[in-house]
């Protein structure tokens, strides 16, 4: 063998050099100076023909952002649809700011979002303007009232919309405003919008349908009159404000939830019967689109059985289209994809019934015919049906749980093609007749890419690329994340990911720091652009940072992903733990050295973690975490736990609270005290659980911020305090 010492020294010495070249990482580069912000394609709209699409672009000039028109098959500009320094409403003096915008049916009409104020996690309200391409006039909608979930009517005379919990639609020939429903009333009774559960567990902000040919309004009706209030403490002026809205928690009544149908013609509103449980949901609502059949989606409370029910308005009888039962749930918003074919007469939807996530074809009456993707492996998106050319087109992890790629299936089921081919994540946006997509692609060495593409797979465009950024990581001298997998005793094999630093020495001992979110159906262990710069911040510093995904999270089907059901924290935190353990055997880890840091369902883990594996764990980091599941909105709790009063040790067994007694490392509990989805009373039971057992540990509240803990300098603060606590605890 050659003396390979000479070449080992070269290697070592240009390393080196390297390692001086570099840059160091700040908190201010990454929260404060937006150095590596990622370039996108903002507000993209395919147009009806699919010839061209639309985006929203800064003009550099006006520093107003326009509405440009590009030409599919090049990709390149072919008109300005609209200058935004020129959307000036009559009797204003400046032009109105564009957020987001949609078209009418035909094209001929622009309905134009400015001046959005949040409400919740998906809702907000804003003033809507409407651009009748024409006559180039801009006309306010509903007198430049706040309104929420504006939408045209097919035939783009009209506006439905919601203000003040109740429905409206305006005629935009006349100025007309209607109201469909006037018994609206705050913290009471909620007309064509949600209630603040089925808007965070079910997704679901609109709850109005116009019928296809634009003479009915479908709504859902929400009575939470008896659904108890929660007090946030708003801590501004000389005296807080007590912000009151209604929340079930666990095991708390619901919204009593109805279905109506209003005609445009006669004005009369008609009840649907969707039978006499008072606790079930309505999550979806949606008309057939060729004929006056109101389809809506109805799950019973503990969400394990569900039915597809058809109303048909001209009778008003009601049937069942379609039925299903699970063993332990079945998770609505994972299998979202209820399509209907454009002849009425036969819908796609998604199941896991047959243990992982597939697709199925069926009759509006029911019949089974055909299921059109199997095997081992998950759909993890529905993109629509090219009907011409009878394709189905899905996003999957057939290749591996890590990685989603784009196929296509033919309706019977047989023929099945993958488009994409390079390793990692993509997403695909498909145009109205399906010859084009727009696609996302990025994995752990390349930063997401947007690009426009034939249906075949083929290139266009690039229309978004981040080279630039990836330069810039480079010049920072960031490593690259590492896959690997952990096999446990109990024959289970984990998906985990390494980040190490940049002069990582074998020869020495690093500490760790486990990130873990590992909820039901999460996943963070994916082939895609790590953009978590406080992680690669952290190898800076001389920290490994390790993810692993546990039990109970997705892109593994049905039997992994249920294993924590009416036991949540159980196995998960076994599994971080056990994985730690494994982890601290490593040659080059410090086995003193581990901890753990999570945020919301990752708080309640790390948190757990800790308190249960203080053998392993030397510290932990919960940033807004759950601490009792009785405390959480009841759709998500009862969805894996039933209800408290059935499943009594499924809530107290593995809450960190019941735990808290056993604390041996350092704690640092983060929470914000506006936090309408994980209230800060789980901050304060885990307090007073840790004051009774004379517990030391660090906390910190935020003022009036909510889960997300943002806004001005807060992120930059959080932050440094979180590093902070690592570099000096762990």
């Amino acid at each position: 063998m050659k003396n390979f010492y000479p070449y080992v020294f070269i290697l070592l010495f240009s390393l080196s050099l390297h390692a001086q070249d570099t840059k160091k990482l700040t908190l201010e580069d990454i929260f404060q100076n937006n150095t590596f912000r990622m370039n996108s394609v903002r507000e993209f709209n395919w147009m009806n023909d699919g010839n061209y699409y639309t985006a929203l672009v800064k003009n550099k000039k006006t520093s107003a952002s326009d509405i440009l028109k590009y030409t599919t098959t090049s990709g390149e500009v072919a008109d300005t649809l609209v200058h935004g320094k020129r959307l000036i409403p009559p009797g204003k003096d400046g032009a109105i700011a564009i957020e987001s915008y949609e078209f009418s049916a035909d094209e001929s009409k622009i309905l134009i979002t400015t001046e959005s104020a949040s409400i919740y996690r998906r809702s907000s309200a804003e003033t809507y303007y409407i651009l009748d391409r024409t006559t180039n006039k801009l006309t306010v909608l509903d007198h430049g009232n706040k309104l929420s979930n504006g939408t045209f009517s097919p035939d783009g005379s009209k506006v439905a919309f919601t203000r003040d919990n109740n429905l409206y639609y305006q005629n935009l020939n006349t100025g007309e405003v209607i109201p469909v429903t006037r018994d609206g009333k705050f913290n009471e009774i909620i007309n064509g919008s949600s209630d603040w559960v089925y808007e965070e567990e079910f997704s679901l902000t609109k709850a109005f349908s116009w019928s296809f040919d634009g003479s009915m309004l479908a709504y859902l009706r929400f009575d939470e009159s008896q659904v108890p209030i929660y007090h946030l403490q708003k801590w501004n002026g000389l005296y807080p404000e007590d912000y009151q809205y209604k929340y079930p928690k666990a095991g708390e009544n619901n919204s009593v939830v109805s279905a109506h149908v209003y005609s445009l013609t006669d004005q009369k509103t008609v009840t649907v019967n969707t039978g006499e449980d008072k606790e079930q949901y309505l999550a979806r609502i949606q008309w057939l689109p060729s004929n006056h059949t109101l389809s809506l989606i109805r799950i019973n409370r503990l969400q394990n059985h569900l039915d597809i029910l058809h109303y048909n308005s001209s009778d008003a009888t009601i049937s069942i289209a379609y039925s299903e039962d699970s063993q332990t749930y079945i998770d609505l918003v994972e299998n979202d994809y209820l399509t209907y074919l454009s002849d009425g007469k036969s819908f796609i939807l998604s199941s896991e019934k047959s243990g992982f996530k597939h697709l199925y074809h069926y009759t509006t009456e029911g019949k089974l015919i055909t299921q059109l993707t199997s095997g081992n492996w998950p759909v993890t998106v529905f993109c629509g049906v090219d009907e011409s050319a009878k394709r189905v087109y899905f996003m999957s992890a057939k290749i591996s749980p890590t990685e989603n790629h784009l196929y296509f299936c033919d309706l019977k089921g047989k023929r099945m093609e993958q488009l994409s081919s390079l390793p990692g994540t993509h997403t695909a946006s498909f145009s109205n007749d399906f010859k084009f997509y727009m696609s996302t692609h990025s994995n752990v060495d390349s930063p997401p890419k947007t690009t426009l593409n034939q249906s075949s797979g083929k290139l266009i465009k690039v229309l978004a690329e981040n080279e630039t950024y990836h330069d810039l990581t480079k010049s920072y001298g960031f490593a690259t994340t590492e896959f690997f997998k952990i096999s446990l005793p109990e024959q289970v094999e984990l998906n985990a990911f390494m980040m190490k630093p940049q002069d990582f020495d074998p020869s020495m001992k690093y500490p760790v720091l486990m990130f873990v979110y590992g909820g039901p159906g999460s996943q963070n262990v994916l082939n895609r652009w790590n953009s978590n710069m406080w992680h690669r911040y952290l190898t800076q510093h001389g920290y490994i940072v390790v993810c692993v995904d546990n039990r109970g999270t997705g892109g593994r089907g049905r039997d992994f992903e249920h294993s924590t059901y009416k036991n949540l924290g159980k196995v998960e935190s076994a599994d971080q733990t056990a994985s730690a353990k494994i982890i601290a055997k490593y040659p080059y880890v410090d086995s003193t050295r581990i901890g753990i840091w999570g945020w919301s369902y990752g708080g309640y883990m790390s948190s757990l973690c800790l308190f249960t594996g203080s053998d392993i764990f030397k510290a932990a980091i919960a940033v807004a975490p759950v601490t009792n599941w009785k405390f959480y909105d009841s759709i998500y709790t009862e969805r894996y736990l039933q209800k408290p009063q059935d499943n009594r040790q499924g809530y107290e067994d593995y809450s960190p609270v019941t735990h808290a007694a056993k604390l041996q490392g350092n704690f640092l509990l983060i929470h914000g005290t506006g936090d309408d989805n994980v209230h800060f009373q789980n901050a304060i039971e885990l307090q007073n659980a840790l004051i009774a057992a004379n517990k030391q540990f660090l906390s910190f509240y935020y003022p009036d911020r909510d889960h997300g803990i943002y806004g001005g300098n807060t992120r930059l603060h959080l932050y440094e305090m979180m590093s902070n606590f690592i570099f000096e605890k762990l």
